[in-house]
């Protein structure tokens, strides 16, 4: 059925209003009010929705558990990003649980000024690797390194309008990179040369120091290696696919993207699963950095828990036990 001229202009009237309840300023509030909260363990300080729903590397927090009791303060990076397209706003960089600092991205949903949803992925000092731990309890392949972030941290910028991507444009070059890991071909991601990758604050390919304007690496001298760089050693990546992905926060003014999505590993991989939260800066149509906060969760561990990838891992056996077998032979089958 197609709507009256009158109408469609009724509707088109009408609609941006339902979407545009926080704008940017609104959004850096709601952002500011939420992590002062968190500092002060009191969720009554900040405007949360009455079904406000909170996960930490995909599990279900209750309310003031978690981050509310154990983070104690901002440490030496603190980046925070504005989608008001979306509602949606996030920080990223260092937040200390006591003595110990952590790599975390936090997201938040604000709707009628409102947080209705905050999704955390935090990175600890010590946890599960790609293989698990190891005998000694000492995490496996592992990166980890907020001293390093401190060092090279993201850019808290403003891109002048002339220079800057759509919200689409931005979406479509970063999902090229899971497109280009997902097939194994480097060629395939729209990056510039150097464009570096840091896990959990560490450095793991790439030159995080390149910024807008930086001349190309040279090239490699006789019979060395290449440079590497984030689009660089997919050929044998233990990956089968980049599931889950979403865009949630597209900071425009920034040209900086919040992607989630999972590493799903080959068939048959004893290695975990990856899943992530990362930020590409990206800068005259190609992506210049990589910066991730990652956890590898147990293959029984439903993740992201987010809609709409939420249940499509099997549950813990505790959480989904079998049905008690039936006995006699008149049981119902089902």
């Amino acid at each position: 059925m197609r709507l009256s001229p009158v109408l469609a202009a009724v509707c088109v009237a009408v609609m941006p209003a339902f979407g545009a309840t926080c704008d940017r300023a609104c959004l850096k509030a709601s952002l500011d009010q939420y992590l002062q909260a968190i500092l002060k363990h009191d969720p009554q300080a900040a405007p949360l929705f009455l079904g406000y729903r909170h996960t930490e590397n995909a599990l279900l927090v209750k309310l003031g558990e978690g981050a509310w009791k154990s983070v104690t303060s901002i440490g030496k990076v603190d980046r925070r990003y504005y989608d008001p397209i979306s509602g949606q706003a996030a920080f990223f960089g260092v937040l200390n649980e006591g003595e110990e600092p952590t790599v975390t991205t936090v997201r938040i949903r604000v709707e009628d000024r409102k947080i209705t949803e905050a999704e955390w992925v935090i990175a600890r000092r010590v946890a599960a690797g790609i293989n698990g731990f190891d005998a000694q309890g000492k995490p496996q392949a592992y990166a980890f390194s907020p001293d390093n972030l401190a060092l090279h941290p993201i850019e808290q910028r403003v891109v002048p309008p002339a220079q800057r991507l759509s919200r689409e444009e931005l979406i479509a070059v970063t999902n090229s990179y899971f497109d280009g890991i997902t097939a194994h071909d480097g060629s395939m991601i729209m990056a510039h040369p150097a464009c570096s990758r840091l896990e959990n604050g560490q450095t793991v390919s790439g030159d995080p120091t390149a910024r807008a304007g930086s001349p190309p690496p040279p090239p490699p001298a006789p019979g060395a290696r290449p440079a590497s760089s984030c689009a660089s050693g997919l050929q044998n990546f233990n990956l089968q696919n980049v599931a889950a992905r979403r865009f949630p926060v597209v900071d425009t003014e920034a040209q900086i993207v919040l992607a989630y999505a999972v590493f799903i590993r080959r068939p048959g991989s004893p290695s975990r699963r990856n899943a992530f939260a990362e930020w590409f800066v990206i800068d005259t149509n190609k992506i210049r950095h990589v910066y991730s906060a990652m956890y590898y969760p147990p293959n029984d561990l439903p993740v992201p828990n987010w809609p709409p990838y939420d249940g499509n891992f099997p549950l813990p056996a505790e959480l989904a036990p079998p049905p008690p077998a039936q006995a006699g032979r008149g049981a119902a089958k089902q």
